[in-house]
């Protein structure tokens, strides 16, 4: 949510940082006013939070979303440090870490200061493999739109056939990497916030409900760890990878991990069109 102080249109991300602001110029001749509520992109302003809404759902002003919670910020990088300093996440790793002191020191690793990894399709640099492979399998590839979870599934299927790294689901059909796939309806609503039917979460709006039904949250299990004495299991392609590049279960050095998805991402190899 963003507060603007009303008389200057300064922008705060926490009503306390506005109190304060108010409270520094409580004393000057133009007292400063009490903010409405801000869009999370421009720079209108409303009397209600309805309001606020209704005028970023109507014109695509829905901004940056934090991956964890249902805040949304009108830059990336505020998404970013929201995600960090509140959070300990790493979105580009999809992990979670114990306190802001041990993310900060995983952003500061080779993890995130390795050689760039480059989309072989749209030619945008990744730190990771992890985060290259997010690209891919969530559609976010410009020139690889037919790309995406259930797809690359289907492509490691049939280049893991003794199942190395891949589970054989029989009957699975696809289909879970639709982003419409799930759409909450009135009876989600239950007096106080929307509720997952699936699972105990609760979202304060709507849009938010949707994207958790959609998210990797209730996916199926597609991966394993290739370690047969690691016992850890993964929905996603970018998951499984980034297990491996923590090097927690020592199956495969970091470096390792980089050169084998380079192989892994080059056209006319495993992923092709």
């Amino acid at each position: 949510m963003v507060y603007l102080c009303y008389t200057c249109d300064q922008s705060f991300y926490d009503d306390e940082d506005l109190r304060e602001h108010l409270s520094d110029y409580s004393w000057h001749e133009a007292q400063h006013d009490y903010a409405r509520y801000g869009c999370n992109t421009c720079l209108a302003t409303f009397n209600s939070d309805a309001a606020r809404w209704q005028h970023m759902n109507a014109k695509g002003h829905a901004g940056y979303e934090c991956g964890v919670c249902d805040n949304r910020y009108r830059t990336q990088k505020a998404c970013t440090d929201h995600e960090v300093e509140y959070h300990n996440y790493c979105a580009d790793c999809d992990k979670f870490f114990q306190n802001v002191n041990n993310i900060k020191m995983h952003l500061n690793s080779r993890t995130h200061r390795g050689q760039p990894m480059e989309c072989p399709f749209c030619r945008n640099n990744f730190t990771t493999a992890t985060g290259l492979t997010h690209h891919l399998e969530s559609s976010g590839c410009r020139n690889a739109p037919s790309l995406n979870r259930d797809r690359i599934y289907q492509i490691i299927r049939q280049k893991d056939p003794s199942g190395v790294i891949s589970k054989n689901l029989i009957g699975w059909t696809g289909g879970e990497s639709n982003p419409n796939r799930y759409k909450a309806t009135d009876r989600a609503w239950n007096g106080r916030a929307w509720a997952c039917a699936l699972c105990s979460r609760v979202c304060t709006t709507r849009e938010g409900l949707d994207k958790h039904l959609n998210s990797p949250a209730h996916y199926s299990i597609l991966y394993h760890c290739p370690n047969n004495n690691c016992p850890s299991e993964f929905k996603t392609l970018a998951a499984i990878i980034n297990h491996l590049e923590s090097e927690s279960c020592r199956f495969m050095g970091f470096d390792a991990v980089q050169k084998k998805m380079g192989q892994v991402v080059t056209k006319g190899r495993m992923i092709s069109f």
